[in-house]
């Protein structure tokens, strides 16, 4: 078979749908390429183009937990890239490639079929980037739409799209052009009944504004979800057989007969009392309902099915509780828990503030610093650097568990991001706040909502380290507890009301409004009312924070640490940053190494300064003045003398900027040596006494700046020259002979130039 009638066979193979989402195209490709994989798609827009693939693996026994791993990668290649790290190929997944992966992952794993257990793995891998169509929500719809087609029992598919908003106008799927002037990111995935989860990021957005977002996304899903089913009904395979996990036959007996023990149990407010509680309760249980079975094997058998039950009915229990309006720690539906807050906690941080909530406390803390500071960033986008880090750390110890401690997981990335964007709106521009800021939050007590704790921690931290932000912002983590057409909506989850409940919907803002939103939920969706029904009453709890917030500090403090470094910025002409500069770096060198301050030049003429030394910034400012500030004739300048020569002695004036004291201008009497008066690395005071502006040089007096000696009656005053040296020519310099184009004091020295040569100006014996 030649190559054209082996393409036109995998051709016939081929099959592509396209779906239109405001105005703008996606294609489902399948068929032609990792036809080995369970399901695989190509889904391109423009020319982005993404390869999503599932594969499954063999039953495991025994398994008792779902092995899901969901990967997003970038290759370079894709943007027309070499990596830029040592080996220049891709290494481990960056921040921004582990987001996406868990952003993908999130709206998938609730809607695989109960009782599938086999290794599954779903593949993203960006091939082509256009640097304007974003590949985060192109990797969600592909895995779903590989899924969808695969043998794999997945109950989708789900679609995803992202929401700007652009001069007030809902854009669909913006562009990367676009998102750069949108006051709202917001990515929503769902099936064809309900929105199952949101991402969000947003500039003080209104809550009314965001539910009107999330019914215009929900619409664009159910177009998604058509053409996946449509590309189902054409190659799609028949999903394996699975068989659901038999019910616990312990289950019923258990809440039959223990319910009110189960209740009483959980309903203790302190975390750590209410588990020893409930295992105290499972123990008496297990042990009553085996007792009895003589054979030893059997009784364990039995006693490992009464505590699986016991779980299954403890879950009822406590979701029962919920709906009847009680919440284990005693609070209502909306109260958030007891707030403290603390500031300046550590010394010598620039700020730092504990905040506690309940039993969820996070010691956050702010770090200033300069340009060098910033974070690069390398990915498909072009190199930048950020200047906002918020690193998020949560160790064992914070739930009194034991941990090897490694590098940051998926979690703790997850939790950093939505903090990093909660707070990112609100940061002053660079231009008023030229410091690179890292917060970091670090855990120290966890019973919920942790992320939130860091948010507001930060945003306190923030202000205390003198951080002008535009407003304080607040988090706080919603739950949800539906059975059929019954729920309740909790404010302020503790990690139970996590694990048990049906959603986890944090909520950032301001007074003004929301700056980030993050939603997952575990039932197959809620519709667009009950969450403005959540978005509402997170708003009131959100405002309770705050107000707490206030009373600790309300707007950030004047003054910066005294162990931040200050900053300031001095705007030069651009075409003086040579200068400051100099040949091969040598002058911002000498400046730092001589003034112990930071510099950075940008390219448009702006120089930051930093250091803890007010002083230090003063002396390179001025360092700055001189470098970029003309020579003016007649002004009197601090100069250091830099050669001596028979015919007088050169004086750098200004940074880099030299002119000649002739020996005729070094004093008022006649000096025979100029060596006997002068020497390298002297200090000298001269005037400018004038500047040839064909030539560029500078001569300059100290004579002039000396008092004129009296003469005694009679006395003749000597002639120009002093005494026996005739008077200069007309177009004759100092010395003997005419100046020469490139003479002296017409360029700025720099060290390495090439020494003057012997016969150079004013060196040869006067004829």
């Amino acid at each position: 078979m030649d190559r054209a009638q082996s393409l036109q066979t995998l051709n016939m193979k081929k099959q592509v749908v396209e779906i239109t989402l405001g105005g703008r195209t996606i294609s489902l490709e399948t068929g032609y390429m990792a036809k080995q994989a369970n399901g695989s798609v190509m889904i391109r827009s423009g020319e982005t183009m993404v390869l999503s693939t599932v594969c499954d693996g063999d039953p495991r026994p025994g398994l008792d937990f779902f092995p899901l791993t969901v990967d997003y990668r970038e290759k370079h290649y894709a943007a027309g890239r070499i990596p830029g790290n040592f080996f220049r190929r891709e290494a481990r997944p960056g921040d921004h490639e582990t987001l996406i992966s868990r952003l993908t992952d999130r709206p998938l794993r609730p809607l695989f079929a109960p009782g599938y257990l086999r290794d599954t793995s779903c593949q993203s891998v960006v091939m082509s980037f256009d640097q304007e169509n974003e590949p985060d929500v192109m990797s969600m719809v592909g895995v779903s739409a590989a899924l969808t087609i695969s043998s794999i029992p997945f109950n989708g598919p789900i679609g995803a799209v992202r929401i700007g908003q652009v001069d007030g106008k809902f854009v669909i799927n913006p562009y990367a052009s676009e998102r750069k002037l949108s006051t709202l990111d917001l990515v929503v995935a769902g099936t064809e009944q309900a929105i199952t989860m949101v991402e969000c990021g947003a500039q003080e957005v209104s809550e009314t504004i965001l539910v009107e977002a999330l019914v215009l996304a929900h619409q664009q899903i159910k177009l998604i979800c058509a053409g996946i089913n449509e590309l189902r009904a054409r190659v799609g395979k028949a999903k394996m057989a699975v068989t659901a996990p038999p019910a616990n036959p312990w289950h019923d007996k258990i809440l039959a007969g223990f319910r009110n023990d189960i209740s009483a149990a959980l309903l203790t407010a302190n975390k750590h009392q209410r588990a020893s509680n409930v295992k105290a309760v499972r123990d008496a249980i297990v042990a009553k309902l085996s007792d009895g079975i003589a054979d030893a094997a059997e009784k364990e058998k039995t006693a490992a099915a009464v505590k699986a039950g016991f779980g299954d009915a403890k879950d009822v229990v406590f979701r029962d509780l919920i709906l009847q309006g009680k919440r284990v720690d005693g609070r209502d539906t909306k109260t958030v828990r007891p707030i403290v807050i603390d500031l300046d906690v550590l010394p010598r941080a620039h700020g730092s503030a504990l905040f506690t909530r309940g039993e969820t406390q996070g010691l956050l803390t702010c770090t200033l610093g300069t340009s060098e500071d910033e974070a690069m960033v390398d990915s498909l986008k072009p190199k930048h650097n950020e200047a906002f880090l918020l690193h998020y750390n949560f160790p064992g110890f914070s739930v009194g568990e034991v941990e090897k401690r490694g590098s940051p997981g998926r979690r703790e990335v997850g939790h950093g991001a939505l903090a990093r964007r909660a707070l990112a709106q609100v940061l002053p521009p660079a231009t008023e706040f030229p410091y690179t800021i890292r917060v970091v939050g670090d855990i120290l007590e966890s019973n919920g909502s942790s992320s939130m704790a860091t948010v507001c921690g930060g945003s306190l931290a923030m202000m205390a380290a003198g951080v002008p932000l535009k407003a304080p912002v607040a988090g706080i983590a919603m739950g949800l507890v539906m059975e059929g057409s019954r729920y309740a909506v909790l404010t302020d989850i503790l990690g139970d009301e996590d694990h048990y409940g049906d959603m986890d919907f944090k909520v950032c803002g301001t007074t003004k409004g929301v700056t980030a939103l993050q939603m997952d939920i575990k039932i197959d969706g809620i519709s667009p009312q009950l969450m403005g029904e959540a978005l509402e009453q997170a708003r009131q709890g959100r405002m309770h924070i705050l107000g707490k917030m206030a009373e600790a500090i309300q707007v950030h403090r004047p003054q910066l640490s005294q162990y931040a470094p200050q900053i300031i910025q001095v705007q030069i002409d651009p075409e003086l940053i040579g200068k400051i500069i100099g040949k091969g770096g040598e002058t911002i060198r000498r400046i730092q190494e001589e003034t112990g301050c930071k510099l950075n030049v940008d390219d448009d003429g702006i120089i930051t300064i930093a250091s803890p030394d007010g002083s230090a910034i003063e002396k390179a400012k001025g360092w700055i003045n001189d470098l970029t500030t003309l020579p003016e004739p007649g002004k009197i300048y601090n100069g250091k003398v830099t050669s001596v020569k028979e015919f007088g002695a050169f004086v750098e004036f200004m940074p880099q900027t030299e002119g000649l004291v002739h020996v005729s201008e070094w004093d008022w009497h006649r000096i025979n040596d100029m060596a006997s008066v002068a020497k390298a690395g002297d200090s000298v005071q001269v005037k400018l006494i004038e500047v040839d502006v064909r030539t560029g040089k500078f001569r300059l007096s100290r004579k002039a700046l000396l008092p004129e000696p009296v003469r005694a009656p009679g006395d003749a005053a000597p002639a120009e020259g002093q005494g026996d040296r005739p008077p200069r020519r007309e177009g004759e310099g100092h010395g003997d002979r005419p100046r020469r184009e490139g003479g002296y004091g017409d360029r700025p020295r720099r060290d390495g130039d090439r020494p003057r040569r012997e016969g150079g100006y004013g060196d040869r014996p006067r004829h």
